[in-house]
């Protein structure tokens, strides 16, 4: 005891001061740092206000853990790792003054947590099951903490506990009470469920002659076993090392190089700059006296001068009972007396100055000291973390919709209701979200610009593809846009036409069935793109229907899948009549008679589009077309107005509008060649032309007495025309083209409007309820089917359960950490 005693004071003499650090990556160095005197030298610590205050900390952090804190906070904590025949059992042995097991091959199958604690009389101990994982290995919402078996009194009784408490973690659906009573035989013939668990079997030991410290003893890191088994204690070593808050304490035999120490290996790569990895040299009772290169390497180590081996807190060499006095059953004092002994009478380990290095005591001090300054520097950082956390999980769980308070019926027509009344106001425009209205009318014109580039275009020239488009009676503009059906005429195609359609007619009279086919020609171009206005429309209203469903209907997915196929299914009737409508409304303009009552319309436009065609054949070498290189194989298209692929499901594009050009822009004005003095309208209106002779004729029309006559006028003074029946044909086809232009411009729109959407929005309601009703009926419970259609969807059930026993556990651990703050 007095060698004891002198290495003690020789140690004390060493001791600097150690400041407060941040971390563990930033706290000194354990080399000569001072600590308590150690209770084996008959110094009662506990009375201290150091003792009190480990002792405080050390139950916290037991508390939080108890509660599952681990999985979401990082806490500190101390890990021992190390090889199968590394010392890491003997080691645990000698820090906790337990009998842990000790079969061939591997006997520890699951981590087991230590917590040491001095304050006390007489040892005692006490074994807890943590669950926090399920067989699987996956996350329990909640873990639980099963007390096993009684109060352990007697040191001798703790290994066969132990061995029943692995047992119970390692069977996890056989009840932990049955494993009480088994005796180490009995364990060992056990076939077990699991290979290795994650759960814990945490160990709280009262023992007055203990350091307080808490510390993971993790299975030992094996090589001659199966490939699974071997990854699976590698990952488990992995995940307890990685995180920041851990003092790495790798068990390392003397007896072997460093550089076959797996440990070592996993230690450098989870803290690359070795800042938190304490080593743990053992077995130095192995080297023979003749090994004296690997005493000198290992005595560099110890001293911190090896270049290659280097730690922030460095290396401890600890001599731990051999089989033979394990056998005798050494007092813990005992056995640190011959380790000391050893270590000051062996050469050369006794030559070292600091005797700290060697040795339980000095080790489980510096450890324990270590340990307290990390949790104490934590803890402002804990709490932050804890208040982050607590904040995520209160907003998630707000997020959330909260549970059904009305009645399921209550809750199912209110619903119904609120969906058709949005559905009715998207409708007819009234809803704050625009998009069907808006979507709607720019389809509806790119319809009618589809439809004004299908006008016929009638050239009254011999060779019609040597002069200019004729699509305004004034002349002034040209359609830029033309439909690829539309095929350019002149005058002896009209012609032709009338010949075929002769039959019986009187000389003079041009057959009516010449106009209906002129007529026909353009007609039936309107069937595409009412279609392709009809498929738009289609798609915008699934876009409509499909936002409507999810905000209505989201919130119960048995609900919204029950609605949306009846509506979907209503949807789709509607759909077909309003396909139907338009076939009907189409063929209203494309089968016989044509005819119109708008006759005064008719006749104004007839005799516009004579007087001009007449003007035209009058003038011809001022409407020729200018000489351009045509490219082989291209001719004038339309562009698609939409597309009738699948449903766009980005619900963005119903708010946009295609960029539709007005009348005037789907014109393009002529060079101003005409010379009839006039300004042209849609060219420049600054610039004026000089006055024309038919300016001239109509200014002295006018003096004479024959006011308010047009340019346009004067082309009945012309002289008869041969070709006087085909250009009455072109203009009689051409005005009644604008008339029943401007009459599918509108109706086509209006079809759709009322017989899909307005139609939908009136029957809705009533297939609804009327479905509904019907499919209640046939159940054996009304109020069982509302309820079973708002029952709530189970991810989100699970979710909010997830959410509430996190905060819970938040909460409980936030209060824990501001109650020691506020014990402090």
């Amino acid at each position: 005891m007095d060698l004891l005693r002198n290495r003690r004071k020789q140690a004390a003499s060493t001791e600097p001061s150690i400041e407060p650090s941040l971390d563990v990556t930033s706290l000194p160095s354990l080399s000569g740092s001072a600590s308590p005197p150690e209770p084996w030298e008959q110094v009662d610590i506990s009375s201290s206000d150091y003792a009190r205050r480990r002792r405080e900390l050390m139950e916290m952090m037991v508390d939080l853990r108890s509660m599952g804190a681990d999985a979401l906070i990082a806490l500190p904590s101390v890990v021992v790792i190390g090889g199968q025949s590394a010392g890491k059992s003997s080691l645990v042995e000698a820090v906790s003054g337990i009998n842990v097991p000790r079969d061939s091959g591997t006997c520890t199958r699951c981590p087991m947590e230590c917590n040491m604690s001095s304050h006390a009389t007489s040892w005692s101990c006490t074994i807890t099951l943590r669950i926090g994982f399920d067989s699987n290995g996956l996350d329990l919402q909640k873990p639980t903490n099963v007390e096993f078996g009684r109060q352990i009194t007697d040191r001798s009784e703790f290994e066969v506990w132990l061995r029943r408490a692995q047992a119970a973690i390692l069977n996890p659906n056989v009840p932990s009470s049955t494993f009480h009573t088994k005796t180490i035989e009995e364990l060992r013939n056990i076939k077990n469920t699991l290979k290795f668990s994650r759960n814990v079997v945490c160990v709280s030991i009262e023992d007055p002659d203990a350091t307080d410290l808490s510390f993971y003893d993790l299975p030992g890191l094996i090589q001659n076993e199966e490939a699974e088994i071997v990854a699976l204690v590698k990952s488990l070593a992995e995940h307890y090392i990685e995180k920041k808050n851990t003092i790495i304490l790798t068990t390392i035999p003397m007896s072997d190089d460093m550089e076959n120490q797996q440990s070592m290996s996993l230690a450098r790569a989870a803290d690359p700059n070795g800042k938190r990895t304490i080593g743990v040299l053992t077995k130095p009772d192995t080297l023979g006296t003749g090994a004296i290169n690997q005493r000198r390497k290992w005595i560099e180590i110890i001293e911190g001068r090896s270049e290659e081996h280097t730690l922030r807190h460095g290396f401890y060499c600890v001599r731990l009972p051999d089989d033979a006095e394990r056998a005798q059953r050494l007092s813990r004092a005992e056995s640190q007396r011959r380790a000391a002994e050893y270590f000051d009478t062996t050469s050369p380990w006794k030559d070292v100055i600091d005797r700290r290095r060697f040795g339980i005591p000095g080790f489980v001090s510096d450890i324990s000291q270590l340990l307290i300054r990390l949790i104490e520097e934590a803890l402002p950082r804990l709490r932050e973390d804890v208040d982050t956390l607590l904040a995520k999980c209160i907003k998630d769980f707000d997020a959330l919709p909260p549970p059904l308070e009305n009645d399921p019926q209550i809750e199912v027509l209110g619903r119904v209701n609120a969906f058709c009344d949005d559905f009715k106001s998207f409708t007819n425009g009234s809803h704050e979200d625009k998009r069907l209205a808006q979507r709607n009318r720019a389809l509806y014109a790119i319809f009618k610009r589809d439809i004004r580039g299908t006008a016929p275009d009638f050239r009254p020239f011999n060779e019609p593809e040597d002069y200019v488009p004729l699509d305004d009676t004034e002349g002034n503009m040209t359609l830029t846009e033309r439909d690829p059906g539309v095929r350019v005429m002149g005058i002896y195609d009209i012609r032709k036409v009338i010949q075929e359609a002769i039959g019986w007619e009187l000389p003079n009279n041009v057959p009516y069935q010449a106009k209906s086919n002129l007529i026909a020609q353009f007609t039936k171009l309107w069937v595409a793109p009412s279609e392709r206005c009809l498929v738009g429309v289609n798609n915008v209203l699934d876009q409509v229907i499909d936002t409507l469903i999810s905000t209505h209907f989201g919130r119960f997915k048995v609900l919204e899948e029950y609605f949306g196929n009846l509506i979907r299914i209503q949807v789709d009737i509607c759909r077909a009549r309003a396909q139907d409508a338009v076939k009907t409304a189409l063929e209203l303009e494309t089968t016989t008679p044509h005819y119109t009552q708008n006759t005064h319309y008719l006749q104004t436009l007839r005799e516009k589009w004579l007087a001009h065609y007449k003007t035209v054949r009058n003038r011809p070498s001022t409407y020729r077309a200018p000489i351009r290189h045509k490219k082989k194989g291209k001719s004038p298209t339309v562009k698609p107005s939409i597309s009738s692929g699948p449903r766009s499901s980005n619900l963005s594009e119903a708010h946009s509008i295609p960029d539709v050009k007005s009348d005037t822009e789907m014109y393009e004005c002529p060079p101003p060649t005409l010379g009839w003095g006039i300004s042209l309208k849609g060219c420049d209106p600054d610039q004026t032309y000089p006055e024309t002779p038919e300016s001239k004729a109509l200014r002295a029309l006018a003096e004479a007495g024959y006011a308010g006559l047009r340019v346009s006028d004067l082309a009945r003074l012309l002289p008869p025309d041969s070709f006087e029946e085909e250009l009455v044909v072109m203009a009689d086809v051409r005005a009644y083209y604008h008339v029943a232009y401007k009459r599918i411009i509108d109706h086509i729109p209006f079809t759709i409007e009322h017989a899909l959407h307005h139609a939908l929005a009136k029957q809705l309601s009533q297939s609804l309820l009327t479905s509904l009703l019907t499919d209640a009926a046939s159940g054996p419970s009304f109020s069982e089917r509302m309820k079973e259609l708002v029952s709530e969807d189970a991810s989100i059930a699970q979710k909010r359960l997830m959410l509430s026993t996190r905060k819970e556990r938040l909460l409980n651990i936030r209060r824990r950490l501001m109650t020691f703050s506020n014990g402090i």
